[in-house]
C-alpha cells in the first residue's frame, strides 16, 4: 500500500469547524499527518498529489441502503429477480456507491435473506468493489402491513418481500435466521407506509410483544435494531424497545421527540424524504404512472410536511438525522443519493457545512466507527473524496461523480487522480 501526500488542498474535515489551506499525509489504510498552510509534511518515499486547491473532505455515509432494490416500480418486481442475478445486481450497484463517493453504507433491508450478507463479506474480501458496508436483513413484518405481498392463491413466503411473521414464535425463528446469517442489524416494519393501500404511514401494526421478542434476541447477539417507523406511535415503540437506528419518523408528537432526544446519544434517523419528493413535487412519479395529484392523495403531502417539522425539531434538539433515502426504486433510482444532502439544505434548513456534517462526521457514527472514520484527522482511516469545487457553496456538485477527481476508501485509491503535465491546473508527481 502506497503512502501519499495530498498537498494544496482546501480542506473540509467533516467536524464542521471553517475550511483550510493544508496538506494531508495517508500511511497505510491511515490519515498519519495533517499540515496547515504551505507545504511542512516530508515528501520523501510518498507519492505527492498537488490537488492545485480541490476539496478534500470525508467519504461520504449513506445512512438507509438498498443494494438489493432493482429501479422497479414496486416491491414485489424486485422480489421476483432470481437469485442469481439478483446477486450480480447488487454487486454492480456496490461498485457504483463507490463510484459516486460513498465509501460506507447502512444496509437498511435486504430483498433476499441472505443477500446483504453476502455483498458484505465480498467487499470485505476483496471479491468486488464497494464501501464499508453494514448488512441487514429482510424486513420483517406482519401480515397486512408493508412488505406482505402473498397473493391468496399463491402463498409462498419465499415470495414475498418482506419476511411475514404472525405471533412471538415465528418472530423469533425470523429473527434467529437472520442472525445465523450473519446479519449487522435486524429491521422491522413497526408501521405502513403509504405506498400500501389498507396499511397507510399512520399505523401501526407490530405488537409490543412481537417487537419484545425480536429486541431480546438481537441484543443477545450483540446486534443491532433498525425500523421502518412513519407513524408517531411507531417511533414511540422503537424508543421504548431501545432500537438503535429509526427510518422515517415522518409523523412524531412531542412525546416522541422528547423519547428520540433522550436517546439521541445512541439513535440515528434517516427520514428518507426523497421519496416523497421526488413523487409530490418533482417529475419522478412519471416512471410509475402515480401523477402528483395522485401522490397527494396517496398522502404524501401531509407525510412531507409532517416529515420536514419533525426532522427541523429533531435538529434543534440535537438528534442526528443523516441523509438516506430509500434510493432503488423507479422514481428514484441508485446514484441520486447525494439529492437526499440538497434536500437536507432546501427543506431541513440545514447548512451544507451541516448537512456535510450529517453525512460524514455521524456517517463515521453510525457506523460503528465514530472514533474512527468519518473526519479528516490524524489516525483516522483514509476513507476521502478529492472534490473538484466548494461543496460549501455548491452542494449539488456532491451529485456529478465527474467532479470526484479521487476516491480513496481505506487509504487505496478506488478512483486515482488523473496524471497531468505539470502545465495542467493540477498534476501528480512521485517524489
Amino acid at each position: 500500500m502506497a503512502n501519499t501526500l495530498f498537498t494544496n488542498v482546501r480542506i473540509i474535515d467533516g467536524s464542521g469547524a471553517q475550511p483550510y489551506a493544508g496538506e494531508v499525509l495517508i500511511q497505510g489504510n491511515r490519515i498519519s499527518r495533517i499540515g496547515r498552510g504551505a507545504r511542512s509534511l516530508p515528501v520523501a518515499g510518498v507519492t505527492v498529489i498537488d490537488a492545485a486547491g480541490a476539496t478534500l473532505m470525508p467519504g461520504m455515509c449513506e445512512a438507509h441502503l438498498h443494494l438489493g432494490w432493482t429501479n422497479a416500480k414496486t416491491l414485489d418486481a424486485i422480489q421476483k429477480l432470481p437469485h442469481e442475478e439478483h446477486t450480480l445486481w447488487a454487486a454492480q450497484m456496490a461498485k457504483l456507491y463507490l463510484d459516486y463517493g460513498w465509501t460506507s453504507g447502512v444496509g437498511a433491508a435486504t430483498p433476499k435473506p441472505r443477500l446483504d450478507c453476502v455483498i458484505r463479506d465480498a467487499i470485505n474480501s476483496g471479491q468486488i468493489p464497494g464501501p464499508r458496508y453494514l448488512a441487514a436483513s429482510q424486513e420483517i413484518t406482519v401480515i397486512g402491513s408493508l412488505g406482505d405481498d402473498l397473493l391468496p392463491h399463491l402463498p409462498f413466503p419465499e415470495m414475498s418481500f418482506g419476511c411475514v411473521i404472525n405471533g412471538k414464535e415465528e418472530m423469533l425463528r425470523a429473527v434467529r435466521m437472520f442472525l445465523k446469517y450473519g446479519v449487522d442489524s435486524v429491521k422491522l416494519n413497526l408501521s405502513g407506509d403509504n405506498l400500501v393501500p389498507g396499511a397507510d404511514a399512520l399505523t401501526t401494526w407490530m405488537s409490543d410483544e412481537e417487537v419484545a421478542v425480536a429486541v431480546r434476541e438481537t441484543k443477545i447477539r450483540g446486534k443491532r435494531l433498525s425500523c421502518h417507523a412513519r407513524s408517531s406511535e411507531s417511533v414511540k415503540q422503537a424508543m421504548r424497545h431501545d432500537f438503535d437506528i429509526v427510518y422515517h419518523a415522518s409523523f412524531t408528537d412531542e412525546e416522541a421527540l422528547d423519547m428520540l432526544e433522550a436517546k439521541k446519544d445512541r439513535v440515528f434517523v434517516a427520514p428518507g424524504i426523497s421519496v416523497i419528493i421526488r413523487l409530490l413535487l418533482e417529475d419522478g412519479g412519471d416512471a410509475v404512472g402515480i401523477s402528483r395529484q395522485a401522490a397527494k392523495d396517496m398522502g404524501y403531502e401531509r407525510e412531507l410536511e409532517a416529515s420536514v417539522k419533525s426532522m427541523k425539531a429533531m435538529l434543534k434538539r440535537g438528534i442526528r438525522v443523516l441523509p438516506g433515502g430509500d434510493y432503488g426504486f423507479a422514481w428514484a433510482p441508485h446514484g441520486d443519493n447525494a439529492k437526499d444532502i440538497e434536500y437536507f439544505v432546501k427543506y431541513l434548513g440545514m447548512t451544507p457545512m451541516e448537512a456535510i456534517v450529517s453525512c460524514t462526521k455521524w456517517g463515521g457514527e453510525i457506523m460503528m466507527k465514530g472514533k474512527e472514520l468519518g473526519l479528516v484527522k490524524e489516525g483516522f482511516l483514509a476513507d476521502l473524496l478529492l472534490v473538484d469545487g466548494d461543496p460549501l457553496s455548491n452542494i449539488s456538485i456532491l451529485q456529478d461523480p465527474k467532479k470526484f477527481l479521487a476516491i480513496m476508501k481505506d487509504g487505496q485509491f478506488h478512483k486515482a487522480p488523473e496524471i497531468h503535465s505539470a502545465r495542467t491546473r493540477w498534476s501528480q508527481t512521485a517524489a
